[in-house]
């Protein structure tokens, strides 16, 4: 599956390396291949090292809690980085009214800590699944707010293996968009928020947490929000439109709850999945003529003999 001799050509570091590893249990779906090598970095320098010391063929990719991402069948080849839990401490700067957390900190605890120490505008962080890391990347949203409205800087870690503070701006961030290379890996995050109290934060949140059970499949193997929106339209109410709502392809199936939303029901494989969606936007842009975007990032490779037939229009 994957070329043999990856390991002995790594740079030494202080975390761990491990070789062949299955990713299925590390995302929502639970399916997919393994890694052809999973790195556990001991901390920020570690991981810094690695990038540059690693050869410059080497591929690299970054799994946060496996949300809004579906590894395919045949693995990840090259290094998978999953970043340990010292990358998801959160502190909190009460006077400045600020917030600074790890890219591997869930979105839902940034919502919480704020809501603890009454500060406010960030509770929109209860309604994201997964980690500030993918919220960088993706300037990931909900209830009216996206990621960009609230953060002040970041810290990143670019190709050449340094470390960086960006401002707010330099991110380009727009609709579930980010500017900054996709090589470069997130790894800490300041929010700015506003004087609230804990009462109204915890009651902000609360609301929020109940309209995502009522609206989501939010007890399933799912990986959250399908498609993008496209300009003007819902995609959830185009998928419904289109007669998709409950539609299925082995054990995938579109959620009948909320159909923006695809679940494994029992034994789906990723490719069972990304036909799936891919059978949705040819039948949306059939029936309406509106074009999809996965916002659910693909990754990895197909097993040997198999593909998916990626829909474009004529």
């Amino acid at each position: 599956m994957f070329d043999a001799g990856l390991l002995e050509r790594l740079p030494s570091v202080r975390g761990v390396y491990r070789e062949n590893v299955s990713l299925a249990d590390l995302t929502w779906f639970r399916v997919g291949g393994p890694a052809q090598v999973l790195f556990k970095p001991k901390d920020a320098e570690d991981l810094a090292d690695f990038i540059k010391h690693k050869p410059a063929d080497v591929s690299v990719s970054i799994i946060g809690v496996g949300s809004n991402l579906l590894i395919r069948d045949g693995g990840i080849p090259g290094v998978v980085i999953r970043l340990p839990a010292a990358f998801g401490k959160i502190s909190v700067d009460s006077d400045a009214h600020q917030v600074t957390a790890g890219a591997f900190a869930l979105d839902t605890r940034i919502a919480q800590t704020a809501a603890e120490a009454g500060i406010g505008h960030l509770a929109f962080f209860a309604g994201i699944p997964g980690t500030i890391g993918g919220a960088l990347r993706m300037n990931a949203g909900a209830h009216g707010q996206e990621t960009k409205n609230v953060l002040l800087s970041g810290k990143v870690i670019n190709s050449l293996g340094e470390i960086l503070t960006v401002e707010a701006p330099a991110f380009g961030h727009s609709y579930r968009h980010c500017d900054l290379p996709s090589d470069w890996l997130f790894i800490e995050a300041t929010f700015q928020g506003t004087p609230s109290t804990v009462a109204t934060q915890s009651a902000a949140i609360a609301k929020i947490r109940a309209q995502r059970d009522a609206t989501q499949p939010t007890k399933t193997k799912t990986g959250g929000s399908t498609f993008k929106n496209p300009p003007g339209h819902s995609a959830w109410k185009c998928i419904d439109a289109a007669g998709m709502r409950g539609a299925q392809v082995g054990d995938a199936q579109v959620s009948t709850k909320h159909c923006n939303f695809m679940i494994n029901t029992d034994k789906a494989s990723a490719h069972d999945l990304e036909t799936l969606g891919e059978t949705i936007r040819k039948r949306v842009f059939e029936t309406q003529g509106v074009l999809l975007d996965w916002e659910i990032k693909r990754v990895g490779q197909h097993l040997d003999g198999t593909s998916v037939d990626v829909f474009q229009p004529s």
